[in-house]
């Protein structure tokens, strides 16, 4: 049924973002985080998956889903499959009190861009979402792959050796939050879901 509602309504905000997480204060803690980071984002809050039709219908669609696993509705990552197949071009970030050890890959596989634990802080959490708020992310995901920077280039390096966020993370000596924002922007740059995607790319378009 949201397939109904994406055909039918277009945002046209300049950044159209639906909270949804079921804890009234963690919710607008994230949504304060947003307004921070972005003052042209236009917040929905919303405290369920059957929310968000009405959202749409109302709102138009979003240009980026933060959700929270655990709502009356969801069960684990159904949610993200749920949203996912409706919006599969929405970046979705997923905000859990789950442990990462438990639910990212999960997550991930079920289609979110990026898993962040509520856990981590303001400031982490304020590092993730700013790539998400970015008002160059559509030319950046557009531009030739000549253009990569010198860091996405290095990371591609890397991948291809099979390294690890972890291992990447103490060889730049950056936070493993941080290997994840510049491998996000990078698998967007490339048009890509996957780091042997990333890598397969590379070896063909002669980028390594």
């Amino acid at each position: 049924m949201l397939d109904k509602f994406q055909k039918q309504f277009v945002s046209t905000n300049p950044m159209s973002i639906f909270v949804i997480d079921d804890h009234p204060l963690m919710r607008e803690a994230v949504v304060m985080l947003i307004r921070r980071l972005s003052s042209k984002a236009v917040v929905t809050e919303l405290d369920r998956l059957a929310a968000v039709m009405p959202a749409v219908q109302e709102h138009g669609v979003p240009e980026l889903i933060c959700l929270d696993l655990k709502l009356p509705d969801t069960n684990g990552v159904s949610g993200v499959r749920e949203l996912k197949q409706h919006f599969p071009d929405v970046p979705l970030v997923v905000l859990s009190a789950s442990s990462a050890q438990d639910y990212e890959d999960l997550s991930i596989e079920a289609g979110a861009d990026a898993y962040i634990q509520k856990s981590a802080g303001a400031t982490e959490i304020s590092n993730m979402l700013r790539v998400f708020l970015s008002e160059d992310l559509q030319l950046e995901s557009l531009a030739p792959t000549e253009k990569l920077s010198k860091r996405q280039k290095q990371l591609l390096v890397m991948l291809d050796r099979g390294m690890s966020n972890r291992d990447i993370a103490e060889e730049l000596q950056i936070s493993e939050h941080t290997v994840k924002v510049h491998l996000w922007r990078l698998f967007r740059r490339l048009n890509v879901k996957s780091r042997s995607q990333a890598s397969h790319l590379a070896r063909t378009q002669g980028l390594l």
